[in-house]
């Protein structure tokens, strides 16, 4: 992890409770206050994008690198250094400017764009209170929603609650048991469906929830 400020601080903890050894970069040594003494937590001060630094922090051996620096341009250079150079599996970049996010996404680059994701999951909340979303994929553009089957759409197929190419039916939990659903099933009363769709989409799911009600 390079960066050790609030968030990196955060995702270094949340790691290591999970049972991985982190190591993390940071030129102000005082920011590893942030960290609670841990046997497998190993802290690096220095320039996350100097190559001796990651060198000594073992990026040769990393299974992933995480940049959450407070510069979008060196959490960029770091991830293309980290992916290019050492060829680290799994590289992530935490970018502020939603548009450079879109941009380095083109090139193939890992990225998280805090602000972007933020503003979209407050809008649906404050939108569509009544819609569980269960998880966000990506940078917020994919949500996994749980809704409950309104009574009208009972003994219809999956199908009526999905919009092509926008909000698919994944599953559906119907007396305590989670299927995936098959041709031939259909919705029964009390059911409970899970659905995958683009976040600008909620909206019309809410609005054929509110006809099948």
């Amino acid at each position: 992890v390079v960066g050790c400020g609030r968030h990196g601080a955060e995702l270094v903890c949340t790691l290591s409770m999970r049972g991985h050894t982190v190591t993390v970069i940071d030129q102000n040594q005082e920011a590893f206050g942030r960290l609670g003494s841990s046997p497998s937590v190993r802290t690096v001060t220095g320039v996350g994008f100097d190559r001796d630094v990651l060198v000594a922090a073992g990026i040769q051996r990393a299974d992933g690198l995480a940049a959450v620096t407070g510069s979008d341009e060196v959490n960029v250079v770091v991830a293309r250094t980290a992916s290019q150079l050492f060829h680290v599996p799994r590289v992530v970049a935490r970018l502020y400017d939603p548009r450079k996010a879109d941009i380095y996404r083109r090139l193939g680059l890992h990225t998280i764009a805090p602000v972007s994701w933020g503003v979209n999951r407050m809008a649906e909340l404050l939108a569509y209170a009544d819609l569980d979303v269960v998880v966000s994929l990506g940078n917020g553009d994919v949500e996994m929603i749980e809704v409950s089957v309104p009574t009208l759409l009972a003994g219809r197929p999956p199908a009526s609650l999905q919009i092509p190419g926008e909000v698919q039916v994944t599953a559906i939990r119907r007396n305590g048991r989670t299927f995936l659903p098959d041709a031939g099933a259909q919705f029964e009363h009390g059911d409970v469906a899970y659905l995958a769709g683009r976040a600008r989409s909620i909206g019309r799911v809410q609005a054929m929830l509110s006809v099948g009600q």
